[in-house]
């Protein structure tokens, strides 16, 4: 792997060759899948005589250039490719191949997943299909026939619309299916099976009809109700919002569950993780159910936004992703508590893409490289892409926003384009120079803002300093443009004034005018994906009187985290900090799942982000006092607020009934640092007696993390409950693998031969293995066992599953910055996968950028 091919942006060249047709049809056997490609291919290169298509693992049978049946001195099969020689201008290629999707464990091309075929074509699965011009930036007319044995696959779909069905002598039977619009071969799709449907209709703005169908295996029908409230849901905003309507007959979404990703947007057949489609309140959390609405939304979302209009390049990945993640949450906001999900948004990307940022494998959204582009499908490129286009949203306002998304669709729908192409569309329609703000597509590291205050003669100045992080190859980068949303409160926490500056300097002074001494509101709504760094906050007066929830949020976050390093350093507990919380706890006026979020203690992977060397041991020490002396503290009003919020029959997914259960549980966790008997018969309790997934899990963890002999108990019964059902299995396993309990790893290694844990389904290897690499505790245990372990399952399960692998590997991103103990023992296990002489190169572009760091 040493000579891993690296491919680069700036060698990009335009295809030799273009597809306009492309014509399939699909044997499905159960020992094999023949499959008979028929392409009208054209030259678009004068000087191209060699059409060069991509093929991975096929078996080649025929070929045909006009009719003529090609003998072998017309094509070489070359590594990865097959090489027709000597074509013209204009001609028609058919192949015919036979493929094995019955042995297809790594989940792209056409696969198995049970009694499933489904296919995973992006980024690069098509070419382990049939041979073809496999990049997104060749767009063709589809046209897809499947054969199967009608008793076992009695459902057969692919994209577009249904042409016709018919029947075959030999119980066989087919379907032929038609996508009018042009699309690159990522989105393609096909499935066959038998399977249970949900359906219903929706009708666009202009008057059409749409049918829409959710497949499941059967017996889940009633799980798919939320989705396809989802679905209908987006589809209603983003005619609305955006002005997109539907643009064919049929809408169909298939679950399965063996999934590398969590959805896939193929043209009109969806391909779907189950655990973003399945939902009842007996199974599913809340959190389940608000995943699902969103990634329902994202995938819908992209029929425009990915579709429509693709990227010209994998380089290009933000273009759809980045947006699609910024309309989906949006579409949340709208839908459920704007707060809340802005506050929700901004966690995921500071524990996912902070730290990514700050690692060896920091990249910008728009990369210059990649050895295997399936590791790009990053938090960098998704969400802090998303953080990206908000800020282009607040610098062009909703007015001038839509205008320029309505050019971008207008200018370029039905083409391959450029994330500058984009840019393009933004700055015309917004009347705005963008030049300095494209930094934010190929810079790298996340930017932090040093504050300064100053105030004299009636006159507040604010002084902004811009450090920039070097890029990983330690190249100087330069400072960013971006809107800073901020206001000036008075001593009683109303704004003095407020508006948004614009930042594009390294350092520059902001001069406003006011009375008095104000108190600083900064980064309101998280405005600009910044650290800002200010030498000394007002966390108590900001968690109590700012009318921004995201700075007031953030203001109970930053004086979480100076109390837990205070503790770190062997100080008293703050109890500045403590009346603080104490005044959150006491107001009764906060929306309850905002409360439960400003009553979050900062989590370990906060902590770590402010430390230059990282050792976990005394974050686990300090964070566990303060939660103790917090549940100590305030006992009798967190029982209370536990006592008025529990109601265990409750099932509601209103926005009440789900704040109650949020504020509860973070009651209930709070309190479970006292160990106490009492405690521990409440959530022993509360697991017995709730009839929601979400409270029995809260009261399962608690227990899991306070008392053996109640969890074994509990733990044994929701395993003979629920064992036959993966997605609820995918819980157990979680509430395991992060258990603080001593002994953890050998229940992981057990868990391991249980028979609900299988190394070919992605999500329980998420939930056995990954969970356990994510489980710091644990994981970074003095003696390296963690690491042994997560070590030899990436390399067990990178023969398997290289993408899950390489996920997998991302967990040790931390390298550079742990203790020189810790980094000693990850040293070592990180060499032996480089050592391994068939690492693929997803593993080993993650582990080599780790270790060359």
């Amino acid at each position: 792997m040493s000579k891993a091919e690296t491919i680069y942006l700036k060698d990009y060249k335009a295809p030799k060759f273009t597809v306009k047709t492309c014509d399939l049809v699909f044997e499905l056997y159960e020992e094999h899948t023949q499959v008979t490609n028929l392409m009208s291919i054209e030259r678009v290169d004068a000087r191209a005589k060699d059409l060069v298509l991509d093929s991975i693992d096929l078996e080649l049978l025929e070929i045909y250039l006009d009719d003529e049946k090609l003998s072998e001195k017309r094509y070489v099969i070359e590594d990865e490719h097959l090489r027709v020689l000597d074509v013209g201008d204009a001609f028609k290629l058919i192949i015919i191949n036979k493929i094995y999707p019955q042995l297809n464990s790594e989940l792209e091309g056409l696969y198995k997943s049970g009694n499933i075929f489904c296919t995973q074509n992006e980024p690069e699965g098509f070419r382990r299909i049939t041979p073809y011009i496999d990049r997104p930036d060749v767009m063709a007319i589809f046209k897809t026939t499947l054969v199967a044995d009608k008793e076992r696959y009695p459902v057969l779909l692919s994209n577009g619309n249904r042409e016709s069905n018919f029947k075959l002598d030999d119980g066989r039977h087919g379907a032929t299916w038609f996508d009018p619009h042009p699309k690159p071969s990522y989105l393609f799709a096909l499935v066959a099976g038998d399977l249970g449907v949900v359906q219903d209709k929706f009708v666009t703005a202009s008057g059409k009809y749409a049918r829409l169908y959710i497949y499941t295996d059967k017996g889940n029908e009633s799980k798919c109700k939320h989705a396809m409230k989802s679905l209908k849901d987006a589809m209603k905003w983003d005619e609305e919002v955006y002005g997109r309507e539907y643009d064919l007959e049929l809408y169909n979404i298939v679950a399965v569950d063996s999934f590398n990703m969590g959805a896939m947007e193929n043209k009109g057949l969806n391909i779907f993780n189950s655990a973003y489609v399945l939902a009842d309140e007996d199974s599913a959390t809340d959190a389940n159910f608000m995943g699902i609405q969103s990634v329902i939304a994202h995938e819908y979302f992209h029929n425009w936004t990915g579709n429509r209009i693709t990227c010209r390049d994998w380089f290009q990945l933000t273009l759809k992703e980045g947006l699609t993640v910024f309309r989906d949450q949006c579409f949340s906001a709208d839908l459920n508590s704007k707060d809340v999900q802005r506050i929700d948004d901004v966690n995921s990307l500071r524990e996912r893409q902070f730290v990514e940022d700050a690692s060896p494998t920091a990249h910008p959204i728009q990369p210059d490289s990649y050895m295997a582009i399936n590791n790009f499908y990053t938090a960098t490129v998704y969400e802090k892409g998303a953080e990206v286009i908000r800020m282009l949203h607040t610098l062009l306002g909703e007015e001038k926003y839509r205008k320029a998304t309505d050019l971008y669709f207008d200018t370029f729908d039905g083409q391959a384009v450029r994330t500058d192409d984009f840019l393009w569309a933004m700055s015309k329609a917004g009347g705005i120079d963008l030049k300095q703000f494209e930094r934010w597509y190929h810079q790298s590291g996340t930017p932090k803002l040093h504050v300064e205050e100053k105030f004299e003669d009636s006159k507040y100045m604010l002084t902004l300093t811009q450090r920039v992080p070097n890029a990983v190859d330690g190249s100087e980068q330069k400072p960013y443009f971006f809107p800073l949303k901020m206001a000036l409160l008075d001593e009683n926490g109303r704004e003095i004034e407020a508006k948004t500056l614009i930042v594009s300097k390294e350092s520059e002074e902001f001069v406003l005018k006011t009375d008095k001494k104000p108190i600083l509101s900064i980064n309101r709504d998280f405005s600009a994906p910044i650290i800002v760094e200010l030498k000394e906050g007002n966390y108590a007066f900001l968690m109590k009187h700012d009318s921004n929830s995201y700075v007031r949020y953030e203001s109970a976050q930053s004086f979480g985290l100076v109390a837990i390093e205070s503790i770190m350093r062997g100080e008293a507990i703050d109890e500045e900090f403590v009346k603080a919380f104490g005044h959150v706890l006491d107001d009764k006026k906060l929306d309850l799942s905002f409360k439960a979020l400003l009553m979050e203690l900062p989590s370990v992977t906060a902590v770590m982000q402010r430390q230059e060397v990282v050792d976990f041991e005394p974050i686990y020490e300090a964070k566990e006092k303060l939660q103790k002396h917090l549940a100590l503290t305030f006992k009798d009003k967190l029982l209370d607020v536990y006592n008025k919020n529990h109601k265990p029959t409750c099932k509601n997914l209103d926005a009440k009934s789900m704040g109650e259960r949020s504020l509860k549980n973070r009651s209930l966790k709070l309190l479970s640092a006292l160990e106490s008997e009492e405690i521990i018969a409440i959530a022993n309790t509360q697991y017995n007696s709730s009839v929601t997934m979400t409270d029995r899990i809260a009261a399962l963890d608690v227990l899991e993390n306070t008392s053996p002999e109640f969890s074994t108990v509990a733990l044994e019964h929701f395993y003979k409950k629920y064992k036959n059902d993966t997605l609820v299995m995918n819980k157990y396993f979680s509430i395991l693998a992060a258990s603080h309990r001593s002994g953890t790893l050998e229940r992981v290694m057990a868990l391991e031969h249980d028979e609900a844990y299988n190394e070919l389904v992605p999500n329980l290897v998420r939930s056995l293995i990954g969970v356990f690499a994510r489980n710091y505790k644990h994981f970074h245990a003095k003696d390296g066992h963690g690491y042994k372990f997560v070590v030899d399952k990436i390399i067990d399960i990178d023969k398997i599953n290289p993408q899950i692998a390489s996920g997998l590997a991302g967990a040790f991103k931390i390298f550079k910055k742990l203790n020189s103990a810790n980094k000693k023992l990850m040293r070592t296990e990180l060499e032996r996968v480089i050592a391994e002489p068939s690492i693929s190169k997803n593993v080993y572009e993650i582990v080599s950028k780790i270790l060359n760091f």
